[in-house]
């Protein structure tokens, strides 16, 4: 176990929670609780123009359906707060104070039409764009006579020559050359501290040991570890993992559908199926199971374990992940997660009786993927729902089968109301009476019964739907194919 392990998940609240940044939360979880070390929270809401307090919001609360969980956060809890980079700017005013005494940062008054310019012209010769030090040795006049005309400066970050060198824990040893770096901004004009500035200043007085994150972050790491220099720090150790893609290996984003967290829990899959989803892209499991609870995901994994190689969004994968976990709820609680996407569906379940519900919802189990799934199946189990599907109207077109139907009624006319386990004897009597077997019977009762050609097994829903609703659905399926 690694001593003091202390690690921060650092969303900006400036949207919905990605996908991609709640798996970035899970491995800072996951280390955490294998290293029996502290997870932290922290809000980035430095832009106050994107930022808003109902993003924060919808942060918490996705974490905490995704059951990952903080010690030190903006809610609550903590002795190194405060965790909100807005509630801290008198530490990055004081530490960049420190700086500009020392020499490491210098005020510059380029305005951002020269910045802009400046930056195309690079483009244009094929250069790297980087700031050309053009006010890095203004005098003292200088600089009085720029602010007394009213300009406000930005802050800059005076990079001298040479190599920017660290280990990282996914990624191995990482070289940076400072010369491709260019003097950056540490403090804007409006006074607000610049994301590579404020995050050295938060992680180190919150006791960061090691910064789990992107590997969209790798650029930023040598500027960082600058900083920590300049102010005499220990920097934190890095672990820079690989970004989701999508199918067509670009960076997974809307276009590939759903991204966000909260649009993964509204369609109706399991906050358990999710992670454990997350969880293997990038990384698996030594025993090579996939199917793994958050205990046995927490014994095995390891940062050494995580793949340097991007790993690809798959829908039909996460689906799949999903269904095991429906297939492992019990029925109560799947009846439970169920409810909202049946009202949902228009079926009024406060009239509904309970024991029903359940036998209809444990039914269901070996059909869903996701919960809201649940509402192609409504026309089977509630009348007002019922309608024949076309596939099943071309079935009970055909001459033959219409007749087979008129045999299976008078069957079902005499019959006494059935009990659970009747279906098995039903089916034996309707095989005899029709002459008819297996697939040629089975898919022209669930045509005339439920409107569909699939759904959960028939030999159990017949007993579900009772003698009087299936007489019901045939005359009314006779009548209308």
């Amino acid at each position: 176990m690694i001593p003091s392990v202390r690690v921060r998940f650092a969303p900006a609240p400036t949207g919905l929670l990605h996908i991609g940044n709640g798996r970035t939360a899970l491995f800072n979880y996951l280390f955490a609780r294998k290293e029996k070390g502290t997870f932290i929270l922290r809000i980035e809401d430095t832009d106050a123009e994107r930022s808003t307090d109902a993003s924060i919001e919808a942060i918490l609360q996705d974490l905490g359906w995704l059951g990952i969980f903080w010690e030190e956060g903006p809610d609550g809890g903590g002795q190194n707060g405060p965790y909100r980079q807005s509630q801290r700017l008198s530490l990055y005013r004081d530490d960049a104070e420190k700086l500009l005494g020392k020499g490491k940062v210098y005020k510059c008054f380029c305005s951002p039409e020269r910045l802009e310019s400046l930056r195309k012209d690079q483009l244009s010769r094929g250069m790297m764009p980087k700031y050309d030090g053009r006010c890095r040795s203004l005098s003292e006049g200088e600089i009085s006579k720029m602010e007394s005309e009213g300009l406000r400066p930005v802050l800059r970050f005076r990079v001298d020559k040479g190599m920017v060198v660290f280990e990282d824990l996914i990624h191995g040893r990482m070289n940076f050359d400072s010369d491709g770096i260019g003097d950056f901004i540490i403090v804007r004009s409006d006074g607000m501290a610049a994301y590579n500035f404020a995050c050295v200043i938060d992680d180190h007085s919150m006791h960061i040991s090691h910064v789990i994150r992107g590997d969209d972050h790798l650029s930023n790491t040598p500027r960082q570890i600058l900083v920590y220099r300049a102010l005499g720090w220990q920097p934190p150790v890095f672990a820079h993992h690989p970004l989701i893609l999508g199918p067509d290996r670009s960076p997974l984003s809307k276009r590939h559908g759903a991204t966000a967290v909260s649009q993964y829990r509204e369609e109706g899959f399991l906050p358990e199926a999710l992670l454990n989803y997350l969880v293997l892209l990038g990384w698996a499991s030594p025993s090579g199971e996939e199917i793994l609870s958050m205990e046995e995901i927490v014994e095995a994994f390891s940062l050494s374990g995580l793949s340097r190689n991007a790993p690809i969004h798959s829908r039909k994968k996460l689906e799949w992940i999903n269904s095991q976990y429906i297939r492992k709820t019990d029925k109560d609680r799947l009846t439970q997660y169920l409810l909202p996407y049946l009202e949902k569906g228009g079926i009024a379940v406060n009239q509904l009786d309970e024991k029903y519900l359940t036998q209809i919802c444990g039914l269901l189990k070996e059909n869903l993927f996701i919960l809201s799934q649940v509402e192609e199946y409504l026309g089977i189990f509630f009348d007002e729902k019922f309608f024949l599907e076309e596939e099943a109207k071309a079935v009970l077109a055909v001459p033959q089968n219409r007749e087979a139907l008129q045999t299976v009624l008078i069957v079902l006319e005499v019959l006494t109301e059935m009990e659970g386990d009747s279906g098995p004897s039903l089916l034996a009597q309707l095989e005899e009476k029709t002459g008819r077997k297996g697939k040629p019977l089975y898919g022209l009762l669930r045509a005339g019964i439920t409107g569909k050609m699939k759904g959960p097994e028939l030999v159990k829903i017949l007993p579900l739907l009772g003698k009087e609703r299936m007489v019901k659905r045939l005359k009314m399926a006779l009548e209308l194919s």
